[in-house]
């Protein structure tokens, strides 16, 4: 049979009580007690149960993250590289990651935070992807609920986050694309909903006035931060009686698909058409020519989140409740040599 706590207690001479609370580690054990705990417990192969552990602790020894995709998104480097970040992160802290998909906006996604939550499947949520009025932060907020976000919202929420600024890095993008002689910039972007849509367009338009170029309205298009997207989108932008010379890509993704638009039309990247990106994902360092993109370590991201996370879950204060990053801008071939 196997050996259960009331095995170790009867040992011991201590109750019940004191050999769980000895085991799980509570500072009211005197330090000699814990270790005559543990030394007996090894000693006599009694293996607690992480099921009823979690139960006497009222912690799930979990975090939670939904990843927000309707299709085949979950593919983007993007996401494989956060929930890398995310696990690897849990891990070092003896913690689960719980990961399930869900369509943004939807109902299916609201039952699902609401199911995490009344059944505190876990101790805390990770977001991405934010929107200018996100519901789930609204939610999360309301129910006190620990969760820390990649980005912010327009919502004044007191919101936990880190956050890339995108608005900035795209009006240095754009410098650099004037300062190589481009007049005729296009943006192609991302549902509007989006805060990365917000933010990056900001800085789009930004740039162009500090570099005193005029708005043109036909040279921004909508994406889907898909290949696809961008290859669609760059494909109406270059059938223009007046096409591009640079386009911008949301993410480096919609510049990856772009670029395929410019080669199928006999166009010759970083000569003909400059490409740009955002995100720094590894794909854009093999296309031909590599692309020129803003990097942000998504992966170094994702564990700084977590023990954001953590330390609230703890009832702890964070250092800094809202940290702001800046990208770094990585000159390639895909805006000339």
């Amino acid at each position: 049979m196997p050996v259960t706590i009331r095995d170790v207690a009867k040992r011991l001479n201590l109750s019940i009580t004191t050999v769980s609370r000895a085991i799980d580690g509570y500072d009211d054990v005197a330090e000699a007690t814990r270790q005559r705990v543990i030394r007996a417990a090894q000693e006599m192969g009694y293996a607690p149960s992480h099921t009823a552990r979690q139960l006497r602790r009222s912690r799930a020894d979990s975090i939670g993250y939904i990843l927000p995709t309707s299709g085949p998104r979950f593919t983007d480097p993007f996401f494989s590289e956060f929930i890398a970040g995310l696990g690897d992160e849990a891990n070092s802290h003896s913690l689960d990651l719980l990961i399930s998909t869900a369509p943004p906006d939807t109902p299916a996604e609201r039952q699902m935070y609401e199911r995490w939550i009344h059944s505190r499947r876990v101790d805390g949520i990770v977001l991405s992807r934010m929107r200018a009025q996100d519901r789930r932060v609204q939610y999360l907020i309301k129910n006190d609920f620990p969760v820390v976000a990649l980005g912010h919202t327009l919502l004044s929420t007191g919101l936990p986050y880190v956050e890339v600024d995108g608005r900035a890095g795209f009006a240095l993008m754009v410098k650099h694309l004037a300062e190589r002689g481009h007049q005729r910039i296009a943006f192609i972007g991302a549902p509007e909903n989006l805060m990365l849509q917000v933010d990056r367009l900001a800085g789009f338009r930004d740039g162009l006035q500090a570099a005193g170029i005029t708005c043109d309205e036909s040279l921004i298009a909508e994406g889907d931060l898909t290949r696809a997207g961008g290859y669609e989108a760059a494909q109406r932008l270059l059938s223009l009686r007046q096409p591009p010379t640079a386009i911008m890509g949301v993410n480096d993704l919609t510049a990856i698909g772009a670029m395929s638009a410019a080669y199928e039309r006999g166009l010759v990247v970083g000569r003909d058409v400059a490409v740009t990106g955002y995100d720094g994902i590894e794909d854009g360092e093999h296309t031909h020519p590599p692309l020129t993109t803003l990097k942000r370590s998504v992966y170094d991201l994702a564990r700084r989140l977590v023990n954001m996370l953590l330390t609230i879950i703890a009832g702890e204060a964070l250092a800094e409740r809202q940290v702001m990053l800046l990208p770094e801008l990585i000159v390639r071939g895909s805006t000339g040599s």
